[in-house]
């Protein structure tokens, strides 16, 4: 039977092997299959080591009785196992207590045949056997650490804590990417703000280029709707303004609503890139409409607005 579970053992490592190594896994490399093939042959070895032990010790019965001869062979075995009947026996007629048993100690009226020889100033020595329960947390601890090797050095099927720390940090960054793209959808034109940022500018060109370029022209200098690169606005020139006009348009001018087709961000991008056309001066801009507004800048300070009615 030993055998059989030795050559079955053997049977689902080369399985394993053979699983780890198939075509279909894109992430095993050459050289982890070749660390995979290491791992088998010193497992394989071992297995060959626990045989040879094995035979060895069948070996050594065999020439045991061969040399005793089969009766004093038989009667040694009758001996033995008298003798751990008789162990046993006394074990279940021992009166101690679970504490006793749990700590592998005996009773004290069996002291005395723990004394060992040698005593110091009249103080004698005890030769106890290590405690049950300590040998099962050694030998528990050994096949802990053999299992640990296996599952995060060999076989690498958990993450060890430079692994654990990156695939932490990308959960990380995707839920800041979720937040983000949360809280940057709660704008609206009381809390927007103005900026200057390559990737707000360039997906509110886009978005422009494509919902509003038939109206207000690709260079935003005005077709139906007005031109929006000079110093005129009709609805006011602040990045609130701008916001709060695409967002809810002008039914009297022809200007639809984009609330219901745009997302708060988007409608925040394409007012942002609104007011970086200013003052682009592209070519066949439509004649002002509306009242000038000129914006002042100064340093150290946040943009402000000067409004002068035209004349």
């Amino acid at each position: 039977m030993k055998k059989k579970a030795l050559v079955f053992t053997l049977g689902l490592l080369l399985l394993n092997l053979s699983v780890f190594a198939e075509d279909g896994d894109p992430e095993l490399t050459s050289g982890q299959l070749m660390n995979y093939v290491g791992y088998g042959a010193i497992i394989f070895t071992l297995l060959l080591f626990v045989i040879a032990m094995l035979v060895l010790l069948r070996t050594f019965k065999v020439m045991t009785k061969v040399l005793m001869g089969a009766k004093a062979y038989k009667a040694m075995l009758v001996d033995e196992a008298a003798e751990k009947e008789a162990k046993k026996a006394a074990r279940k007629k021992e009166k101690g207590s679970w504490a006793l048993r749990f700590m592998s100690l005996k009773p004290m009226s069996e002291e005395h045949t723990l004394v060992m020889e040698h005593s110091y100033d009249g103080i004698n020595e005890l030769n106890n056997a290590t405690p049950k329960w300590f040998m099962y947390l050694f030998y528990g601890s050994m096949l802990f650490a053999a299992g640990y090797l296996l599952n995060y050095h060999v076989f690498h099927f958990g993450q060890l804590q430079y692994e654990e720390y990156k695939t932490e940090v990308a959960l990380a960054d995707k839920a800041k990417a979720a937040w983000l793209a949360k809280s940057a959808n709660q704008v609206d034109e009381k809390t927007v703000k103005l900026t200057t940022d390559a990737a707000v500018l360039a997906s509110g060109k886009a978005i422009f280029t494509e919902r509003c370029s038939p109206c207000h022209g690709d260079h935003a200098q005005g077709v139906v709707g007005p031109n929006l690169t000079d110093d005129y606005w009709l609805h006011g020139n602040k990045i609130n303004d701008v916001f709060k006009t695409i967002k809810y348009g002008v039914s009297a001018k022809g200007m639809p609503t984009w609330e219901k087709q745009l997302s708060p961000k988007q409608i925040a991008d394409v007012a942002n890139y609104v007011k970086s056309l200013h003052g682009s001066n592209p070519a066949n801009p439509k004649e002002p409409q509306g009242e000038k507004m000129a914006e002042v800048v100064d340093k150290g300070e946040p943009a402000k607005t000067a409004m002068v009615i035209r004349k």
